[in-house]
């Protein structure tokens, strides 16, 4: 079903007086909820609102919470600028299209508070938020039976709703990343949706956004003030209510408007399925918290809490920027493959994540316990069913993708049809040619240049299959052959992307790792290049390769396994300060007499320690 364009949505084009009137409400927001922060950090404490030091946070003191208080402050007082504008009336418009959004925020609110204070169980605060829900999804549609949604997307509605507050509950688990992420999709929700959701939501919106802004400032890292459940509540309502808005007010098809809010919240989205589905399969409860969701296991590789932060407000941009090219396209057909990269990629994410330990070893124990067991280990880990639906989606969305590029316009409608005619027949061909490949025997953790010989030949063979087929069965009438060049090229490139993405995120995990030393090696021969691959293959020697030392004037300047060389002997204590070394081994036997002297006189005045590569077979 295909996106309606924004020009078919309720037309209210944005002048430059609602611009300057939205970043009022921004402003005032921010400078409110900023200074309401002073405040609740003040009064909590007297209150006991005091979160000690746990396993599952990432804090090392006593931190005051119930933050979200400012929050809903700078929110509500951002809101009420409205008020101040000579046509207030028109801005504000129908109570009945933005004031369940504040009250359904403003009880879920209330159900933050009792957590906060007494600690309310999940299957209570999980029946609230549904019955908030429903009594949202009622006020939206109104009491009218000509108004009233099919009894299915009613359901839907109503565990959304509840769904959305939860997710943002979870992805409180880190300091700043709720409130950004909360913020992003704010904006994006506002940028995007805007047109649909009516003035009073958008100013409603950019004033939850404006609050956000000004709470960050206490809860980035360092978090000097957390929100409690009060504030992540209030965010999941507001943001939930807000994306409902559209299908009430515009009745498009419930599809429509769902796609663009599904790309907006794919990080509480994400986070919250990633969870759900890994603690299911590790026989834990769903609502028992822990050091297991993405921005955890981000850190576990390696990362930096503020790093593994701002990967999750990249991720919430990229879901966000993927939603704007679906409305810009006017419609989701033509951006399919584009829907397919952002689903793969998010799958292969979760899968590589999935792989780092959480649980004490035994993140799988219920899957291995389980009755289909067996079946599930020989379908993924002998015939490697999870790779052949992973290119089974690849080819589809290539092959579609390169009649997209070929035609446009009526010429695109008039070859669409042999597309979808021929699509089978492709599957069938590539799959075949794939498998004798022998592509799906070959390790993603390894994958290097004669894995992408075996691409090439599957791919090729592949799209010859292909040709010949449509040859004999149309005469390759209704065919393009730039089609067949395009997609195999396409295809190359996606499967090689793949299969090499676990090792490019291994590589990007050892070489960001904030635990690892940066070491320096001396000789950029074969024993060196060894030795990097090693470091980088092996996580657990924490030893991250900065930079290459090498006599030979014609490495200098060059990268030698993704680590450049910077020079010769009088470059060594220049590279060490500039790069912050903390160790430098030397990589071969040759490496004696004077130039070790030399190495090991420069390592000693900066207190750096010196260690050999010893290689032997026993």
């Amino acid at each position: 079903m295909a996106l309606l364009p924004p020009s078919s949505w309720p037309a209210r084009s944005p002048n430059i007086q609602h611009v300057i009137f939205l970043a009022i409400v921004f402003a005032v927001a921010t400078a409110t909820s900023l200074a309401a922060g002073v405040l609740v950090r003040r009064v909590a404490p007297t209150i006991g609102a005091v979160v000690p030091p746990r396993p599952d946070r990432w804090h090392s003191s006593p931190t005051p919470t119930m933050g979200g208080i400012a929050i809903a402050i700078g929110t509500v007082v951002g809101f009420a600028v409205i008020a101040v504008r000579a046509d207030s009336l028109s801005v504000v418009g129908e109570p009945g299209a933005w004031l369940p959004v504040v009250l359904a925020a403003a009880a879920m609110f209330g159900v933050g508070i009792f957590d906060d204070r007494l600690q309310l169980s999940p299957v209570a605060k999980l029946v609230a938020s549904l019955a908030i829900g429903a009594f949202l999804v009622f006020a939206l549609a109104g009491a009218e039976p000509e108004g009233a949604l099919p009894s299915g997307y009613t359901l839907l509605a109503t565990v959304w709703f509840a769904g959305i507050c939860h997710a943002l509950n979870l992805l409180d688990n880190m300091d700043g990343l709720a409130t950004g992420v909360g913020f992003i999709a704010a904006m994006f929700l506002v940028a995007l949706l805007g047109a649909s959701l009516g003035p009073a939501v958008v100013t409603l919106l950019t004033a939850l956004a404006g609050a956000l802004l000004g709470f960050l400032y206490w809860n980035r890292s360092r978090a000097r003030l957390f929100m409690g459940d009060c504030g992540s509540l209030f965010i999941g309502a507001i943001l939930a209510s807000a994306s409902l808005v559209p299908v009430f007010n515009t009745r498009l098809a419930f599809i429509n408007p769902a796609v663009i809010v599904v790309l907006i919240l794919v990080v509480p989205l994400f986070d919250t399925g990633f969870v759900l589905v890994l603690r299911r399969l590790a026989g834990r409860k769903a609502s028992k918290g822990g050091t297991d969701h993405v921005s955890h296991r981000l850190v576990s590789l390696g990362f930096s809490e503020r790093s593994a932060v701002r990967i999750l407000y990249a991720m919430g941009m990229v879901g966000g920027g993927t939603a704007w090219l679906l409305v810009a396209s006017g419609g989701l057909e033509p951006m399919l493959p584009v829907v397919a990269v952002f689903v793969v990629t998010f799958v292969l994410l979760g899968i590589f994540l999935a792989r780092v330990p959480a649980y004490n070893a035994d993140d799988f124990v219920a899957l291995q316990k389980s009755s289909f067991a067996p079946l599930l280990k020989d379908l993924t880990f002998k015939w490697h069913a999870g790779q052949v639906m992973l290119d089974l989606v690849l080819i589809t969305a290539c092959y579609y993708f390169a009649y997209r590029l070929r035609f446009d316009g009526e010429s695109l409608d008039k070859f669409l049809p042999y597309f979808t005619a021929s699509l089978p027949v492709v599957l069938g061909c590539k799959l075949a040619a794939l498998y004798s490949s022998r592509l799906y025997q070959r390790s993603w953790d390894t994958f290097g240049l004669r894995d992408v010989a075996a691409v090439a030949r599957g791919v090729g063979m592949g799209s010859l299959l292909s040709v010949l087929t449509a040859a004999y069965l149309y005469r390759f009438q209704g065919f393009s052959r730039a089609v067949f060049v395009l997609d195999a090229l396409l295809l190359g490139v996606a499967i090689v992307a793949t299969r090499a993405s676990f090792r490019a995120m291994n590589l990007v995990a050892a070489t960001r790792n904030k635990r690892s030393r940066r070491v320096l090696v001396y000789g950029a021969g074969a024993f060196g290049q060894t030795l990097v691959r090693e470091m980088r293959a092996n996580p657990h020697w924490n030893m991250n390769p900065v930079a290459f030392i090498d006599d030979d004037p014609m490495k200098t300047r060059s990268w030698i396994g993704g680590v450049p060389v910077r020079g010769a002997l009088d470059k060594l204590e220049e590279t060490m300060k500039k790069w912050s070394v903390d160790e430098v081994v030397l990589s071969s036997p040759r490496i004696n007499g004077s130039v070790e002297h030399r190495i090991r006189e420069v390592c000693a005045g900066l207190e750096r320690p010196v260690r050999r590569l010893h290689m032997e077979i026993r």
